[in-house]
């Protein structure tokens, strides 16, 4: 092992910098270039077709037979044109990963054969369900599913094959993916929204969710990722001494990105980009090889397509320049993990930014109108949200100095808090005219800038100008769930704030008088959510509970919020899921939860009994030897003092890691005959993660014990080494 270690770091030193060749020199020359996007459409397809998908596009509506199969024809043309041999539906199957399955363009006929592509083969696939997470849904004997095409998300071509975005579910038609329920969110949203804008502008028709996903990750050379078991299997770091210089200085912020990852971040950009990927930002993140990409905001289902999609083209183009690329929330102890902060807003079809303040009172008024609402939603499923973000591994990194606590709280900043405030406490004006103010006492509202707040890296949820940043996202998750969760819960408050002001309108009061009275107590009951202080302080967790803000720290516990009466309730009442959809969602969480804390166990069992903890016996018997020789010599005992310290040490330490793991084998032993999936996440969490912290930090003192030339797995310092 010691021999594989020190080959992997000369192996890091003596590799050269990949060159990147680019399409074209300018990137709108080839942006979109393997898309099978609008423009190709246009070229490809008959006028009528192409009206016909762009109304799908827009309004959801089905694709006619004749239609999909001019599609299929002209997608097929496109394709082959590009090169490509085969075809495939890409989806999102609750794995947390994106599966395909491919069948070549070619089939044989009696004259020879002939490449084929219908529009049954376009519209769906019919790939076997039984081996995806179902939580009940599917017996494994019941192995048929569809999957459906989505035709608002485009086709493109990686490498010889087409992929078509694609829904997936069950025979019986429950969903087995992450797009169901966000369409249906998204639909839901869309009819909300649309309702309440029509208090303020006729003309809008339609609203549409955009986000921006932020994308954190680290970079580690690929001989060192593969000279450790640890992280090949479980995408962290098990073990490991803190370097001595870390992110402490804060100098690797922004700074000069290194050469071998300049060209890694040219040519994955450069393949997004040709995917129609709108990526505008690299940099350097805090944590040393630590960095994040960034694109342009897109509507929210492509977004997350994009995202997806991106997360696959890093892993493979990362492998050309011998990099792997961890998306592991917290890869490495004692430095920052990383995150995917996810930048929200709602769009109207007239362009307008619902979550933008105005220049007049009439258009502040449907700002506040959203704003308040979106408060409103999260106040009242703050428990949802946190279980849409719960993790395994974003366990280690929520409350650490990069992530937001597990409280759920929201930052506006001072001016827009005040804002609030003020309206709270105000007399609402009942001779309302169009050009004076709309209440008394709260003057000035249209200077509400976009760029009004401040951003508070330790909140949750932040109103960041003309959005909201969900920062607590892992940055290995499918922002799906989260997004899902929170289109539905602002569709649902914007429901209940269309009920309650027809209820004043029906009593006779002026329409922006019954809107201002709905928002006034909108914002006293939602009060205690707001927070503007540092959200890491243990004053804040104090705060919080007089709040009754929830603070729960485990995934376990936090998925409870997907199986209550009142998530039920709301699941009914948005169509988003059914009760057993999201019961089996649940199963399906917690299963995942417990088996990659398995996962971590056996692999730090196994390091343990059969590298570590042989290691430092064997440096041990060295220094027994190195004792022994110098008493035979004749040597008084203080020649060899510091010897007998280390061995002494040693054996403590050694003693330690063998008990403690073998009682940990035996709580995970215990844990797994637990029939309730609940319980057994719990048990793996409170009784197996118990012995992680404490076994960690014993072979972290061997590690400063054992001759550097013995230990046998690649340093922390040295994994966080690009040159």
């Amino acid at each position: 092992m010691s021999n594989i270690r020190f080959q992997a770091l000369q192996t890091v030193l003596t590799r050269p910098i990949m060159e990147v060749n680019f399409p074209a020199n300018k990137i709108s020359d080839y942006f979109g270039s393997n898309v099978f996007d609008k423009k190709k459409m246009k070229e490809y397809l008959s006028k009528e077709a192409f009206e016909s998908i762009i109304k799908s596009i827009e309004s959801g509506e089905p694709i006619p037979r004749d239609m999909a199969d001019h599609v299929a024809s002209a997608m097929k043309a496109w394709a082959i044109g590009k090169g490509a041999t085969h075809y495939t539906h890409w989806f999102q199957p609750l794995t947390g990963t994106t599966a395909e399955k491919h069948d070549a363009f070619f089939e044989p006929t009696p004259d020879g054969a002939m490449e084929k592509f219908s529009g049954d083969a376009l519209a769906q696939q019919e790939p076997d369900a039984s081996s995806f997470p179902n939580g009940g849904i599917r017996n494994t004997f019941e192995a048929r599913g569809y999957t459906a095409w989505d035709p608002s998300s485009p086709a493109f071509i990686m490498g010889r094959t087409l992929c078509i975005p694609t829904v997936f579910v069950s025979y019986t038609g429950e969903a087995l993916d992450y797009k169901v329920p966000l369409l249906k969110a998204l639909n839901a949203l869309d009819k909300a929204a649309v309702d309440v804008c029509q208090y303020f502008d006729k003309s809008i028709e339609k609203v549409n969710a955009s986000l921006g996903i932020e994308q954190e990750y680290f970079l580690v050379d690929l001989a060192l990722f593969n000279a450790r078991p640890d992280m090949y299997m479980t995408g962290r770091t098990l073990f490991g001494h803190m370097s001595a210089k870390n992110q402490q200085l804060e100098d690797h912020y922004f700074g000069s990105i290194p050469s071998r990852v300049y060209a890694f971040m040219q040519d994955f950009e450069t393949e997004a980009l040709q995917l129609g990927i709108p990526l505008k930002t690299r940099h350097n993140e805090v944590a040393p090889s630590q960095f994040e990409c960034a694109p342009i905001y897109e509507e929210i289902n492509l977004a997350i397509d994009h995202n997806q999609l991106l997360m696959d083209v890093m892993d493979r183009v990362g492998k050309r320049h011998n990099f792997k690329v961890l998306l592991h929330e917290k890869p490495y102890a004692g430095v920052n993990g990383s995150g995917k902060h996810n930048n929200w807003s709602m769009i109207t079809n007239t362009g307008k930014n619902l979550l933008s303040p105005g220049k007049t009172p009439k258009s502040n008024l449907m700002f506040l109108t959203f704003f308040v609402n979106t408060i409103k939603a999260v106040y009242e499923h703050a428990d949802l949200l946190r279980a849409s973000i719960a993790t395994v591994n974003n366990d280690h990194r929520l409350g650490a100095n990069e992530a937001p606590p597990a409280i759920i709280s929201i930052f506006l900043g001072s001016q827009l808090s005040e804002v609030l405030d003020e309206i709270e406490t105000s007399r609402i004006s009942k001779r309302i005219k169009e050009d004076s103010l709309l209440w008394q006492g709260i003057p000035k509202i249209p200077q509400i800038l976009q760029d009004n707040t401040d951003r508070n890296r330790t909140s949750p949820f932040a109103f960041t100008g003309n959005k909201f940043e969900l920062r607590a996202v892992g940055s290995s998750a499918n922002s799906a769930n989260p997004m899902t969760i929170l289109n539905m819960i602002v569709a649902d408050q914007l429901r209940r704030f269309k009920i309650d002001v027809d209820k004043l309108l029906k009593k006779g009061e002026k329409k922006d008088v019954a809107l201002l009275t709905v928002i006034k107590k909108y914002i006293k009951d939602s009060k205690s959510i707001r927070f503007e202080g540092n959200g890491y302080s243990e004053e804040w967790e104090k705060l919080a509970a007089t709040r009754n803000l929830s603070n729960i720290k485990t995934t376990p516990k936090a998925l409870d919020a997907l199986i209550t009466e009142k998530s039920d309730v709301l699941f009914e009442n948005t169509g988003v899921f059914t009760r057993r959809e999201a019961h089996a969602r649940y199963e399906i969480l917690l299963d995942d939860f417990y088996k990659k804390l398995q996962i971590e166990a056996r692999v730090m069992g196994e390091l343990v009994n059969s590298v570590i903890i042989p290691t430092a016996i064997a440096y041990q018997s060295k220094l027994v030897e190195n004792v022994k020789g110098l008493k035979d010599i004749g040597m008084d005992e203080s020649a060899y003092a510091a010897q007998l310290d280390i061995i002494k040490k040693l054996s403590e330490h050694i003693n330690f890691i063998k008990t403690n793991v073998d009682q940990m084998v035996n709580e995970r032993k215990k844990a797994n005959i637990i029939e309730n999936t609940r319980n057994k996440a719990i048990a793996y969490d409170e009784k197996v993660k118990a012995f992680f912290d404490p076994i960690r930090y014993h072979v972290d003192k061997l590690e400063q014990l054992v001759d550097d030339s013995l230990w046998p797995l690649p340093k922390f310092r040295e994994l966080l080494f690009i040159k």
